[in-house]
């Protein structure tokens, strides 16, 4: 009886011990210092050379802890005692105890900065590519093997080929097919090396051709080998060359999105008052200077929303280059109406009232408006072909304002009295349409649209008071080849005019391409002197 109970107290004892376990129960003074002795950027610090290296061979922690490591070595802020304490030295020459991130009031005597020989830097970079090779994200995934393409000497064919049958998506796999590829090529075996180089035809990489290239120029290659590699060559040199035209193009889109709203204003200006104004290239100056004193106002007064600046930048733009051309117009052209080549240099002179002013107020260097942060970086469709989000949004921001001018002009009583006395003046004002009331009005939007185009060119140069100049003589052939007051002639000989100009200067260079593009469009005004669209109406003043 005695036993029994004896075996019952002791299972009830081990069960006791089992769910409730004496090593769970710490004190609560013992818990930071376990956090910090489990923290790996802390372990790494008071670590020696091996054990640094072993820890960055194989990070113990996440990504984001091993990413904040490097942070903190790249920007020189990694400090520790000799006791082997952490601290964080920032820009405001504040140190602060690491994890706590307390600032501290007096230094210690013994502190020594936390750096990288490049030794510890390889390391690094086969740790980084193989804590991010272990990430659920495809991009950081890739991010890994472009790492370890640099590293190809130091990788085992057999870890890459256990990597290929784990993974799941096909562009990574397709990525690590390439990069054992690539160890292939210095293999003995000449099938083992054949297929290699069939499985690198497929790719668009640069290195992989400078690869197959440097391939090519050995001695004694089997005939089977070198044809295969001369077919590699060619292929890989058909796909950059797709990528690299498909750049151009798109270089040219977002050239002729800019010379489309420069233009778009002028259109109408031209089209409905028939002025040539001068001072349309020093509006979208305007624009662009606008679009600058926002971004200051907020990086002084509204600091944490300063990426969000462009939201007030683009209204701000178009009011104040309406205001102020229709200003111009009240004061300076409609005096002069009838009167073209008085109208000309009344505007030419008030272009260089316009760009005295803003050398006077801003200086006569360039200013700098930064692109925001969320414009920032760019879509990679190819390893040779990266659109920038800034180019792909001004082409957006174009197509928004031109369907918005289109729905404007067709669709809207203001619309209507626009095209009323575009195509017949005096039967407008017969009717009881205030002409002069809608050349006022009209002139205000073709110089706020204006502003837009110097917006937009804020965002990917600089500012500064000659940028007027640059675009108002391709604004001006934009005008006239597409038909004056035509919207959708504007249209399409900004894209003609873009695409043409940017393919001619690759192959030909700026000054080349800018003649024959000149030469081009004397000839087209002289086969179609009306443009591409024609003004309908009884009789055109």
């Amino acid at each position: 009886m005695s036993i029994k109970r004896y075996c019952v107290a002791l299972l009830c004892t081990c069960l006791h011990i089992f769910f409730n376990p004496v090593w769970a129960e710490t004190s609560a003074a013992d818990t930071p210092l376990q956090v910090q002795q489990a923290d790996p950027i802390q372990r790494f610090v008071k670590a020696d050379f091996a054990e640094r290296r072993a820890m960055l061979n194989q990070w113990p922690a996440s990504i984001e802890s091993l990413d904040q490591l490097v942070a903190y070595i790249d920007q020189n802020e990694l400090y520790r005692d000799g006791a082997g304490q952490t601290y964080i030295l920032k820009n405001d020459e504040k140190l602060y105890q690491y994890p706590d991130m307390q600032a501290l009031s007096t230094w210690p005597a013994d502190l020594s900065q936390v750096t990288l020989v490049n030794t510890l830097r390889k390391a690094l970079s086969f740790g980084q590519a193989k804590v991010k090779l272990k990430s659920d994200e495809a991009t950081q995934r890739l991010a890994a093997i472009d790492i370890l393409e640099n590293n190809l000497d130091e990788l085992d064919p057999v870890w890459i080929r256990q990597l290929y049958l784990q993974e799941q998506n096909n562009k990574v796999k397709a990525r690590l097919e390439q990069l054992k590829a690539r160890m292939d090529l210095s293999s003995s075996d000449a099938l083992v090396k054949l297929q290699a180089v069939n499985t690198l035809s497929a790719s668009d990489r640069p290195d992989v051709l400078t690869v197959i290239e440097q391939e090519l120029n050995q001695a004694n290659l089997n005939p089977e080998l070198e044809a295969a590699l001369q077919a590699a060559k060619s292929s890989i040199k058909t796909r950059l060359q797709a990528s690299e035209w498909a750049g151009h193009v798109f270089s040219g889109l977002s050239t002729a999105s800019i010379l489309l709203l420069a233009a778009l204003g002028l259109a109408i200006t031209y089209g409905l008052l028939g002025v040539i104004n001068m001072a349309h290239g020093e509006l979208i100056m305007i624009g662009a200077y606008t679009t600058y004193v926002v971004q200051s106002l907020f990086k002084t007064h509204l600091g944490q929303y300063v990426d969000w600046y462009l939201l007030i930048a683009i209204p701000a733009a178009f009011l104040v280059s309406a205001l102020i051309g229709m200003l111009i117009e009240r004061t300076v052209i409609r005096p002069l109406y009838g009167r073209q080549l008085e109208t000309l240099l009344a505007t030419f002179g008030v272009s260089l009232i316009l760009m005295q002013l803003v050398r006077m107020i801003f200086g006569a260097q360039n200013v700098e408006v930064s692109n925001i942060a969320w414009l920032s970086g760019g879509i990679s469709l190819t390893p040779s072909l990266m659109l920038p989000y800034n180019r792909i949004a001004i082409i957006i921001f174009t197509v928004a304002v031109l369907l918005l001018l289109v729905y404007l002009l067709n669709k809207t009583r203001f619309g209507l009295f626009v095209r009323a006395v575009t195509q017949n003046r005096q039967m407008a004002r017969a009717v009881g349409i205030r002409s002069a009331r809608i050349d006022m009005l009209a002139f205000g939007l073709g110089s706020g649209l204006a502003g837009l185009a110097g917006c937009a060119l804020a965002q990917v140069g600089n500012v500064g008071p000659d940028l007027g100049q640059n675009y108002i003589i391709d604004a001006f052939l934009v005008v006239v080849v597409g038909g004056v007051g035509q919207v959708w002639g504007a249209v399409l000989a900004a894209l003609g005019l873009g695409i043409s100009g940017t393919v001619l200067e690759i192959g030909l260079g700026a000054v080349l391409a800018k003649i024959i593009l000149l030469v081009l469009v004397i000839l087209f005004i002289q086969k179609r002197p009306q443009g591409l669209f024609a003004i309908k109406g009884r009789f055109v003043e």
